[in-house]
């Protein structure tokens, strides 16, 4: 077998989660390109998209959010202290009206939920002096209002990871009626309580929100981060994403910088001269990935060191492969071996690291294949080496990755034994290898890929029209994309309940 190697705010979730951790940013932004291997953009149209979901976020941060008991005294005319105490604080029949966003260059994003409407329940009990009126019978109260609530998160590069200050969080109230429940005409030292009632009911509903949005904020952000690792990672092969420098926001998108440093065993490649010019990167599309060939060759390299470039093919499977129209003549002993020895086997691997280069042309991979063929016994009846050069193109539709490859050159390198008809025999393994090999493998390599994609959940994603575009050194991925809803709300239920 081959083998080898998803919200106020939605938009504060990008920020956080996107541009992940890091042991270090680097304030030079062409000191932190050289060290950087992939590039993230994602465009306001994204970020339209990503809007929609708000109001759930903000009705979880509302709902999840724990409203502590509020206990203290306070000096009123004519009465004196007054002690009092607001328990079982709850939220109920919340309402959104509706959300907005603007991304601030060189700041951060400005967010603003209108028309939030909810009702404030709980339970009050008061008295003063050292006598304490209906302890018994505490009286419940209800508060009906509606807010706007706006946050505007700065961000900033501190403790090895770009982070957001929401401490700019701010409600407006547009309606506060204060019910006192069980007394339709209260008497006049409850009505006195009224107004103090509703002023340290706000200052909990502000305090309590506000921080509630950074929490649910830095609990996506570290799911988002977690799930982004765990995609570039498979057994013993990883990679460091953590971001090189802060992210760079504009009018018109919000870009963030990572390594990209793949990890195996104990063992990181550092990449220090990366070409990236964020030039390189358009507008037009939704979300761009920019991913430097550093990249992919020392994760290819991993893989290779690994043991996972092998494929092992034998019986029925082998012998329906080899049914392909093959201008060359079949050698006898490979005829007799597929049909006649009952149990065929053809196992082959990478017997050198491959090397990827990627250009304006198309991206071309060198791999040194060696091949072994067994007829049953315990000696093999053809061992072979072979170069070969392949221009090699990807795309992905249909939740399937696809890969067509293109031989550029085929060379053998020896044969075991030798024959003697070898040039025949050379150029049988070199078209079997074109016409036979290098199909199966990719189509394997298609499979097992699109398995390991599916495994980090990309197929719950609805990724649109996505485009992978060479250049010189690096690739361009570009796609537009929607949001499941369903996603955000089994995050929402696992992660708030």
């Amino acid at each position: 077998m081959w083998t080898m190697t998803r919200d106020v705010f939605p938009r504060l979730l990008l920020i956080l989660s996107v541009f992940g951790t890091s042991r270090g940013c680097l304030q030079d932004p062409a000191a932190a390109h050289r060290v950087t291997g992939v590039v993230c953009r994602l465009t306001h149209p994204a970020a339209v998209v990503l809007n929609e979901k708000t109001t759930k976020v903000i009705e979880a941060a509302f709902q999840h959010a724990s409203y502590p008991s509020v206990k203290g005294e306070k000096s009123i005319l004519l009465v004196g202290k007054v002690k009092y105490g607001l328990d079982n604080l709850e939220i109920h029949n919340l309402t959104i009206g509706q959300s907005a966003f603007e991304l601030l260059p060189g700041e951060g994003v400005a967010i603003e939920i209108s028309n939030v409407s909810a009702t404030f329940r709980g339970t009050i009990q008061y008295g003063y002096g050292s006598w304490l009126i209906n302890v018994a019978h505490s009286i419940d109260f209800e508060i009906e209002y509606h807010i706007d609530l706006g946050i505007n998160p700065k961000l900033y590069c501190g403790e090895g990871k770009v982070a957001a200050d929401t401490s700019d969080c701010y409600l407006n109230f547009h309606k506060f009626h204060l019910h006192l429940q069980g007394d339709r005409e209260p008497n006049w030292l409850k009505r006195l309580f009224t107004d103090f009632i509703t002023f340290t009911v706000k200052l909990v509903i502000k305090g309590q929100i506000c921080k509630e949005i950074n929490k649910v904020a830095n609990i996506l952000a570290d799911f988002i981060q977690s799930k982004a690792e765990q995609f570039l990672s498979d057994g013993n092969i990883s990679s460091d994403i953590g971001v090189t420098a802060a992210p760079v926001i504009t009018a018109n998108y919000i870009e963030s910088y990572h390594k990209g440093w793949t990890k195996y065993n104990s063992s990181t490649a550092v990449i220090s001269d990366s070409g990236f010019h964020p030039t390189q990167l358009p507008e037009h599309r939704m979300l761009y990935f920019w991913v430097s060939d550093q990249v992919f060759n020392p994760l290819i390299t991993a893989a290779h060191k690994d043991g996972r470039f092998q494929l092992n093919i034998s019986g029925a499977e082998l012998t329906e492969l080899f049914k392909s129209n093959l201008s060359s003549a079949t050698p006898e002993f490979f005829r007799k071996c597929l049909l006649e020895s009952g149990s065929p086997e053809l196992s082959v691997w990478s017997s050198s690291v491959p090397f990827l280069n990627t250009s304006t042309l198309g991206t071309t991979v060198w791999a040194e294949a060696s091949g072994q063929l067994s007829c049953g016994s315990q000696t093999p009846a053809l061992s072979f080496q072979t170069n070969v050069v392949v221009d090699v193109s990807a795309s992905y539709a249909d939740k399937k990755l696809s890969l067509q490859g293109k031989p550029t050159e085929i060379f053998v390198i020896r044969t075991d034994p030798p024959s003697l008809n070898q040039p025949l025999e050379d150029e049988f393994i070199r078209e079997a290898v074109e016409k036979v090999g290098l199909p199966k493998v990719l189509s394997v390599l298609e499979v097992e890929v699109t398995r390991l994609l599916d495994k980090q959940g990309t197929n719950q994603f609805d990724i649109i029209n996505p485009e992978v575009l060479p250049q010189d050194g690096f690739v361009v991925i570009q796609m537009d994309f929607g949001f499941p809803h369903h996603l955000l709300v089994e995050f929402l239920k696992k992660t708030l309940q």
